[in-house]
């Protein structure tokens, strides 16, 4: 973990003002699929809350005294799909809202302590946690088995995977992969989603069927504009994410949940980090921040009783 000064331009701060909508046209044809290094677009901020749910949070003692000695500062890795509730820039290009920064912002008030962000593509992030350039991911980070073998997480939030196609698709709920067979299926780069499809992808085949083909972004504009302009079927993402974005864009429809999962603050694995996050997450439940963090991004069918460290997946 870092202690080390952060630059002013990437410091937290304790009052956000909420982002920016979708963007259909953030991303036009000329990007390609996979692309996640370069960074999204500011969105437009009209019509998003802009309630402040943080600065008036007072640190937790008892939390705070189970940080490992020293640690008054932490990197925490974010990654910016412009896709709400998750993160996304303010008109200005550098001020970063959503979901998971008002999560990552509400803790660090709780233990007393300052974060530097650091923006990201999200296949970067993970696999960055055990080289030490960050401390903590929080990028709506499904908590999976496979992925609990060589990281930690801290659940904050319940989620999971889930479809949306045009309104035109005679898709009306996928219940069954094979439902899938013969279209074209955009999603994240790096993610559970691309982990899912690609894992059961044979499925088709054994089905005697056509395979569906997996297109991957490392950008949310450049996957609904694919899906718009018709390259892409359907959409596979995080179902929160899926219901604000058909709330939002015209001619979209949400199809339906597939699977949920807990979703966590990601370390690496052995972190003595995760008993402090874990207490502040359940501070933050009793005193009400919580509760109103999810009201404030309509996600309150999300919530989480109690925060827990590395638990098994969830299984539907």
């Amino acid at each position: 973990m870092r202690t080390s000064r952060t630059r002013n331009r990437l410091l937290v701060p304790s009052v956000l003002v909420v982002s920016a909508a979708l963007s259909l046209t953030a991303c036009g044809p000329g990007d390609s699929a996979g692309s996640g290094g370069g960074r999204a677009r500011a969105a437009r901020s009209t019509g998003i809350p802009t309630t402040d749910v943080v600065s008036d949070i007072r640190p937790d003692a008892a939390a705070a005294k189970l940080l490992p000695p020293g640690v008054h500062h932490l990197t925490v890795g974010v990654a910016v799909s412009g896709q709400l509730p998750g993160t996304s820039y303010l008109d200005d290009g550098t001020t970063l809202v959503g979901q998971d920064i008002d999560f990552s912002n509400a803790v660090a008030k709780a233990l007393g302590i300052t974060l530097k962000v650091e923006p990201a593509s999200f296949e970067a992030i993970l696999p960055a946690l055990g080289s030490g350039k960050y401390d903590v991911g929080a990028s709506n980070f499904g908590v999976t088995d496979e992925r609990r073998k060589t990281l930690d997480f801290v659940t904050y939030i319940n989620d999971g995977q889930g479809f949306a196609a045009r309104e035109d698709s005679k898709l009306t709920k996928i219940t069954d992969l094979r439902q899938l067979c013969g279209l074209n299926i955009a999603t994240g780069a790096g993610t559970t989603f691309q982990a899912t499809l690609e894992k059961n992808k044979h499925i088709c085949a054994d089905a005697g069927e056509q395979a569906y083909e997996v297109q991957t972004y490392g950008e949310s504009g450049a996957l609904w504009s694919s899906l718009q302009q018709g390259r892409s079927d359907v959409v596979m993402s995080t179902i929160n994410g899926l219901r604000y974005a058909v709330a939002q864009q015209p001619g979209l429809k949400f199809l339906n949940e597939y699977h949920r999962l807990d979703v966590g603050f990601a370390f690496e694995k052995g972190t003595k980090l995760a008993p402090a996050f874990q207490a502040a997450v359940n501070h933050l439940i009793a005193d009400g921040t919580y509760e109103k963090i999810l009201r404030k991004w309509g996600t309150k069918d999300s919530a989480i009783p109690t925060s827990r460290i590395s638990p098994p997946e969830l299984r539907s």
